[in-house]
């Protein structure tokens, strides 16, 4: 199994943003030094993150690392006009050494309407669109194309090329079956959110991929998953780590009330029980993901990369025991394919 850090860069005000983001970068730093394999970062148009440009901090990112690989945790390709994308993406493709893989989806949150007058009757249109013309943006040198959602292309030319000649686009994941059978149509990877709910949810959609993936002519042996996770705090004792986070778990309660929100989980119990979150001993950690695995037949495993309430020395700390702990463990009882090589254009 391998592992990325991945943050959305929420935020509660009582940062200034130029401070949050630093944080951010600091911890990509930090995820490189433990051994994790990837750094994400997500893609949201509203409060409280301050996630709108995810190539300028991963740009930034890759210039203070060196190896780990950079994701974006979603790009929303429904809401981005693809060659603007393209461009941002194949110059940071430049700047990190090729070491770019993509996690696509049409994003979400009420503001999408607003900024980009995208809405629920067109994102997944905008999406697909979006998706085949950047794909074949970053492929081909001179593209013709037309659509529905911006200006016809005329053996357009785009630059700069990217490094990699080709880069693996994973499909973000959440509830519909619209993303499912985007990344099935196309053989490409599949990356569900397992956050908000119970697992079962998840596997429906992971067990209907498979079935789409076949149905379009792909090997469903092949099908590479990846999986998230609602929290993470390792501690050495599973009950220090209840201790450490039951007010951390209270704290997104009240916020989910103030908000209006109905949590699906109402207590950490609760939520250690039959969420994806990891809070417990490594032991613990690693029966559960083994127990997720047994339903997504998941390779690649997303954590919280943020504090999260934690303060900084909990935080290292719980990240280093899985690292040291967790980790070499999952790495070795469930095999998953290497990283593409980082191939760069001749």
């Amino acid at each position: 199994m391998k592992f990325l850090a991945i943050t959305l860069i929420v935020t509660d005000g009582r940062k200034p943003a130029h401070e949050r983001l630093r944080e951010v970068v600091d911890n990509a730093i930090l995820a490189e030094e433990l051994g994790f394999d990837g750094f994400g970062v997500g893609e949201r148009h509203e409060r409280p993150f301050i996630s709108s440009s995810p190539p300028v901090v991963l740009s930034h990112i890759a210039a203070r690392t060196s190896a780990i690989r950079l994701f974006t945790a979603v790009t929303t390709l429904s809401l981005l006009d693809p060659v603007r994308a393209f461009e941002d993406y194949a110059t940071l493709d430049n700047l990190s050494g090729g070491r770019l893989e993509l996690i696509v989806g049409k994003g979400n949150g009420a503001a999408q309407a607003k900024l980009f007058h995208v809405t629920a009757d067109d994102q997944w249109d905008r999406n697909r669109e979006g998706y085949e013309l950047f794909t074949r943006l970053w492929r081909e040198d001179k593209v013709t194309w037309s659509g529905r959602f911006r200006p016809s292309l005329d053996d357009a030319e785009t630059w700069p090329r990217p490094l990699q000649p080709d880069i693996r686009i994973w499909h973000g994941s959440a509830t519909s079956k619209a993303s499912v059978e985007l990344a099935a149509l196309h053989g490409d990877p599949l990356f569900s959110a397992n956050v908000t709910n119970p697992v079962e949810p998840y596997a429906e959609l992971v067990a209907h991929y498979r079935e789409r993936l076949a149905f379009h002519g792909h090997d469903p042996a092949t099908a590479l998953v990846g999986a998230g996770s609602a929290g993470l705090y390792v501690a050495e004792r599973s009950q220090d780590a209840i201790d450490t986070y039951r007010p951390i778990f209270d704290n997104r309660l009240e916020t989910f009330k103030r908000v209006g929100v109905e949590p699906v989980f109402h207590t950490l119990e609760d939520a250690i029980e039959r969420s994806s979150i990891l809070v417990g001993s490594p032991q613990q950690i690693i029966d559960k993901v083994h127990r997720y695995h047994a339903r997504l037949g998941h390779e690649v495993m997303h954590v919280q990369a943020d504090a999260d309430g934690l303060t900084d020395k909990q935080h290292r700390r719980s990240l280093e025991l899985f690292q040291s702990e967790v980790a070499p463990v999952l790495r070795r009882e469930i095999p998953s394919r290497p990283f593409p090589p980082l191939a760069v254009r001749s």
